[in-house]
């Protein structure tokens, strides 16, 4: 029986492994991970994300093939094949701080591997890294390793899941991509990788590249699915500043077909753990590579992003006579998008902190998202990398403005304003007269994903500001300097 060991039990490796476990029901997987807490969780009935159909698949598989565990020397030691999914942050501090990739965690786990190692195993990428990591892993391995003569083989195998449908990405991906070295082991290495994915994966969707190209296209992927997003929203300004509609102008784009339909929806900006993390990591290699011409392309793409937020709190300021100061508003959706609980480089957070900067009172509710980590995402340090002023972290004086509830209409009670700010399909079906009858007049929605009924809503009585649409005649009279 193949053994594989996945380090790492976070949004990745967990829902990986165990799609890998439910396929494959010869191999035995093991995700380890030192969070005593998170393990615990993935062998409990409440697993610590929220992702549809995990559920499922972890039940059909846990105890049989698939093992959670904080044992991570005993099972990389029994292991042929070690994934390695850590977090790799954007430095904080230090050489490349704002830009490059926090390699602690990768390297620690290359550490470990060669310490505990006693034959032969193939390591592979799975986190996001930096084109070349893989060649300072060989050389920790090697090194740490030297009188072993264990042969350690290196491949890259991105993730290309996008949360929220991770599981039908997973069971149905659009290409698996395994990087490896162009010598007899390392193309070995790729075929053994392989054949665990041929159990399912069409064999003409399974791509094998050299390791650095693997490397690059997740990078690349991510920044042109981002700039996609920030295009769209650079063009939502322009189509409110000129009484175009943005979704008419995407749907004729998107018909393109050498464009297509997918990204070109508005909204208040992109987030999520890989979109800005890896443009930043593309800016500083390309920067390290002697192209600042490139680098500057592509930091434009997180510029127009933290535009779009900012945009939006000023539009709400001036829609509000020009002060906020005191007033209820509610937020509803914190997570970054739609069917998943993951609030990292959330949009929430950023518009969150413009409010509070004015003194607003917000009210946040989503389906999904606790109180306790609306408070840590609130509280956190951004990175120091070219963000404006209201980026900076909440005060704990500013934080006693925030409460969070658990229902929808407790948000939008006794509030002047309401924002939308994840894509959730529940808030479709709220019932607007109700929430309009118990709100502040004038009552505002501020739809930042344009999922709303802009003209239902105005018929009850609601002023109404949809990105990149048509403005409301209210909105019009606002100061457009300010706005």
């Amino acid at each position: 029986m193949v053994k594989i060991c996945c380090i790492g039990a976070g949004y990745v490796g967990g829902p990986t492994m165990a799609v890998i476990a439910l396929k494959c029901p010869s191999i035995e997987v093991a995700v380890v991970d030192i969070a005593t807490a998170r393990i615990s969780a993935w062998n409990s009935d409440q697993l610590p994300i929220y992702e549809p159909g995990l559920d499922d698949v972890v039940k059909q598989c846990r105890g049989k093939n698939l093992f959670f565990s904080t044992e991570i020397e005993k099972h990389v030691t029994e292991a042929d094949i070690v994934f390695v999914s850590v977090n790799t942050p954007t430095k904080t501090q230090g050489l490349g701080a704002g830009k490059a990739a926090d390699l602690t965690y990768w390297e620690s786990a290359a550490r470990l591997i060669a310490d505990v190692s006693k034959s032969a195993k193939i390591v592979v990428e799975k986190s996001t890294v930096p084109v070349k990591t893989a060649e300072a892993i060989e050389k920790i391995l090697t090194h740490n390793s030297i009188n072993k003569g264990i042969e350690f083989q290196i491949l890259s195998n991105p993730e290309f899941l996008a949360e929220g449908t991770a599981i039908k990405d997973l069971f149905n991906p659009d290409r698996v991509l395994i990087g490896g070295r162009e010598t007899p082991g390392g193309f070995k290495a790729i075929q053994t990788l392989k054949e665990v994915y041929a159990h399912w994966v069409p064999e003409d969707r399974i791509i094998c590249t050299n390791l650095w190209s693997a490397e690059l296209s997740k990078l690349a992927a991510n920044a042109f699915l981002a700039q996609r997003i920030s295009s769209v929203n650079a063009m939502s300004a322009l189509c409110e500043a000129t009484g175009a509609n943005v979704s008419e102008v995407s749907y004729a784009i998107g018909k393109d077909t050498r464009i297509g339909p997918k990204f070109l929806n508005a909204s208040v900006g992109f987030g999520g753990s890989c979109f800005q993390k890896d443009i930043l990591n593309l800016v500083y290699i390309c920067e390290c590579n002697g192209l600042p011409e490139v680098a500057n392309y592509w930091k434009q793409v997180i510029k127009i992003n933290d535009y779009q937020k900012e945009r939006f709190v000023n539009r709400i300021v001036a829609s509000m006579f020009n002060t906020i100061s005191g007033k209820k508003i509610a937020i509803l959706g914190f997570a970054f998008k739609k069917d998943t609980g993951d609030t990292r480089e959330t949009p929430a957070i950023d518009v969150c902190r413009g409010l509070l900067a004015d003194k607003a009172r917000l009210c946040i509710y989503d389906p999904q998202v606790s109180e306790t980590q609306i408070d840590k995402d609130l509280n956190m340090m951004k990175y120091s990398w070219e963000h404006p002023v209201l980026l900076k972290p909440v005060s704990p004086t500013a934080l006693k403005q925030v409460s969070v509830v658990w229902d929808p209409y407790d948000a939008t009670k006794d509030a002047h304003g309401i924002c939308f700010l994840t894509e959730w399909d529940s808030f479709k079906e709220l019932d607007f007269q109700r929430i309009y009858d118990h709100m502040e007049k004038p009552a505002y929605v501020f739809d930042g994903r344009n999922i709303v009924d802009p003209e239902k809503l105005r018929q009850i009585g609601f002023i109404v500001y949809s990105l990149g649409k048509p403005l409301d005649p209210w909105l019009k009279d606002m100061p457009a300097a300010v706005a």
